[in-house]
């Protein structure tokens, strides 16, 4: 019997460079409750995190519940508002669409796990041509969100692969230790919020620096198995 072999992606920073757009819509967020807004730096670390987990991190730690509500709110409502500016676009990382369609042709399973609403994966969809390479799609609104394993538990269960036969692919700790808690590996991707050695420290097995690396090594991953 052919084994397969599973690619989970993570989405912002790693598929789509978002760093811009999420770090103009938390300070706008922010600004709207009259806060201090986060530094970028402090902004990169919540990515792939749930939006309500995320903004509970960076507000000040006396914010009541009721304005945390409001600050989550804001947040979304700043998107919205940049999604319909017929100048937005969130660009993909360059060799992101050639890597996917790559893996696609030598049957590779794609799923993505991402802190991405479903109206938010729509949007990057409306942008991109992406959504014929993922074979099943797992995002925050659909359980617990990442460090918890559910998203790859799912896309395994739903695809039918094993933990054996899977890689997660993510630019943030919370991916490692996502793929940890699953149990398959973990390649990070220095390009995107993490940096490498933030990876490393979160139990990236590898970092990769580009796109053409990434796919030697998930080539090299497929050959060790014999799943070729």
């Amino acid at each position: 019997m052919t084994r397969l072999k599973l690619a989970v992606w993570d989405m912002d920073g790693t598929i789509v460079d978002s760093r811009k757009v999420i770090q103009g819509a938390m300070v706008s967020a922010f600004e709207a409750l009259d806060l201090v807004p986060p530094t970028y730096d402090e902004t990169r670390q919540i990515v792939g995190l749930g939006l309500a987990q995320a903004c509970a991190i960076l507000a000040p730690d006396d914010l009541p519940a009721d304005r945390l509500a409001d600050l989550v709110e804001a947040y979304r409502q700043a998107f919205v508002a940049n999604r319909v500016d017929p100048d937005f676009r969130e660009p993909l990382y360059e060799g992101a669409m050639e890597t996917l369609e790559a893996l696609a042709n030598d049957n590779w399973l794609i799923a993505m796990a991402t802190g991405k609403s479903h109206r938010g994966i729509r949007s990057i969809f409306e942008m991109h041509p992406l959504e014929p390479y993922f074979d099943t799609i797992w995002c925050a609104d659909d359980g617990p969100g990442k460090p918890d394993p559910f998203m790859v538990d799912q896309s395994m269960g739903a695809l039918g692969a094993s933990p054996a036969d899977t890689v997660m692919i993510g630019d943030a700790v919370f991916d490692m230790q996502m793929a940890r808690s699953a149990k398959v590996l973990p390649l990070g991707v220095d390009w995107g919020f993490g940096t490498a050695n933030e990876l490393t420290g979160a139990g990236a097995a590898r970092v990769h620096s580009d796109f053409s690396d990434l796919l030697a090594d998930l080539k090299a991953f497929a050959m060790e198995r014999d799943l070729t």
